[in-house]
């Protein structure tokens, strides 16, 4: 029956949404379900070649379709070609973004109509696509990026701090009822937490209309914050990440989240990571999203030159450098091979999976901070906006297998945040990257939850058998109807 099956994936139009979306696209396809992604015309080339790559396996039994949107960019009064977040220059553009997606809902509610999907995985940012699916009779399952940590956490402070009024923003409070001793700050919350909007209100309602929620997590990682078990049909929680992981070959590494741009060839990397030691190169990576003052870019430039050790910094969509580099860094740095400056887009699996990867200065998205967990690499947390803030704390506080940078505040935009020095960056370096025990203990502490990661997704693993309850969920909903019926009985 589950080659019977036809799922529907509609992921945000951002790289840290689209990406893991596809993967799960892919994890069904791996188990003879029909897969369709659907997204824009104009991010059809951020997911093309890895579903392109993917279906050349022989074993699939229906390679994953795509299926393109028109995003009414001029109608919803954003830049004609503005069709990813990556695009804007702040997250603040994010209700922009929302707002021109919910010009989809009439193209998306004719596609369900037209391909008549068994199911339908819809991202928590579109939650008119609930409401479609309900008046289609399709189930629908809400794809959380995040992890059940962050989820918790936020539920636990709104019914508590917030409901009280308690808006003191940078006041320290322990968060009450898990199993950690975590101290927050209310400004450490996402934005949309602190400030409910129209679109929050109606997120939030569209979760009364979804079957359940597929969580990119896995449940040893998260199992004190987790009850019962998450293959419990009634918890409708099914566990099945890490879904990174359905990316073993080296050409699925390289081309994963590429739009065929990439800085340099998989040999580009690889030649440069095979002249270091095991263990000794730091990557320095903040997404595709985040952006920086030329000041702070700097001043990372200056901790990172002044630590002495290798490394491989992904400055993405930072401008022309020249005009932040401190002088003769290139020449000096660069030049001399101790580091590499990428531009744009990087492998990043493939290269925190490379043996000589010691370290990780990331800003907590949860895609990163789960691909630095399954390849067993500790981290420098320097959390920006959104969730980042909780996700720092689940790897620092929980699993103990990061240092904090000490960025203490929520800023959306780069101009108003607080200047990291160099010498924090490099103290926070020499401590994460040294040899005394503390961070042998560390390193250790990460391998421990890189083999966790992997051995959840292997067949028996809690991943796994996760994901087979899920498809039993499924084709039981096919079976019986129920999807027609509980339509029939809400009109």
């Amino acid at each position: 029956m589950a080659d019977d099956l036809h799922i529907l994936f509609l992921p945000f139009l951002s790289p840290g949404h689209m990406i893991p979306m596809v993967d799960l696209a892919r994890l069904f396809a791996g188990r003879g379900i029909k897969a369709t992604v659907v997204t824009t015309t104009g991010n059809v080339p951020l997911v093309k070649p890895t579903v392109d790559l993917a279906n050349t396996d022989a074993s699939l039994r229906h390679t994953i379709q795509l299926l393109p949107l028109r995003l009414p960019c001029s109608e919803a009064g954003i830049p004609e070609g503005y069709e990813n977040l990556a695009a804007f220059p702040n997250p603040d553009n994010l209700f922009q973004l929302t707002a021109a997606t919910d010009r989809l809902e009439p193209s998306f509610s004719l596609l369900l109509k037209t391909h008549r999907p068994d199911c339908v995985v819809v991202d928590f940012f579109y939650p008119w696509a609930t409401r479609v699916a309900q008046e289609a009779s399709v189930p629908s399952l809400l794809f959380n990026g995040c992890n059940f940590f962050s989820s918790a956490v936020i539920n636990i402070v709104i019914d508590g701090e917030l409901n009280q009024g308690d808006l003191e923003t940078e006041r320290l409070i322990e968060v009450p009822g898990i199993p950690q001793k975590i101290h927050l700050k209310l400004s450490n919350l996402p934005y949309v937490v602190l400030h409910p909007s129209e679109l929050s209100h109606r997120m939030v309602e569209s979760l009364h209309r979804i079957h359940g929620t597929v969580v990119n997590s896995f449940y040893e990682l998260e199992r004190n914050y987790v009850d019962p078990a998450p293959n419990s049909r009634d918890l409708r929680f099914w566990f099945v990440g890490p879904v990174s992981l359905q990316n073993r070959g080296m050409d699925m590494k390289m081309v994963r989240g590429s739009s065929g741009a990439a800085s340099g060839s998989a040999d580009h990397f690889l030649s440069w990571l095979e002249t270091k030691r095991p263990r000794s190169v730091l990557y320095v990576c903040f997404g595709s999203v985040a952006r920086f003052t030329a000041t702070q870019l700097r001043e990372i430039a200056r901790g990172l030159d002044a630590s002495d050790r290798p490394f491989i910094w992904v400055v993405g969509n930072a401008g022309e450098m020249s005009e932040w580099l401190p002088e003769g860094f290139v020449n000096r740095v660069v030049g001399g091979g101790k580091g590499m400056l990428v531009q744009g887009w990087a492998p990043q699996l493939l290269i925190l999976n490379h043996e000589a990867v010691g370290g990780f200065v990331t800003h907590c998205g949860w895609n990163s901070c789960l691909e630095a967990i399954t390849a067993g690499v500790p981290v420098i947390t320097w959390p920006l906006f959104a969730e980042q803030f909780l996700n720092e704390k689940l790897l620092v506080n929980v699993h103990r297998i990061g240092i904090s940078i000490g960025v203490i505040s929520s800023y959306n935009k780069a101009e108003e945040r607080t200047v990291v020095n160099g010498k924090q960056l490099k103290a926070a370096v020499d401590e994460l990257m040294g040899s005394g025990e503390e961070a042998e203990e560390r390193r250790k502490r990460a391998r421990e939850l890189g083999e966790m990661a992997r051995r959840a997704i292997e067949e028996g693993g809690s991943s796994h058998q996760a994901m087979t309850c899920l498809i039993e969920e499924l084709i039981r909903l096919k079976t019986v109807g129920l999807n027609r019926e509980n339509g029939d009985e809400k009109k």
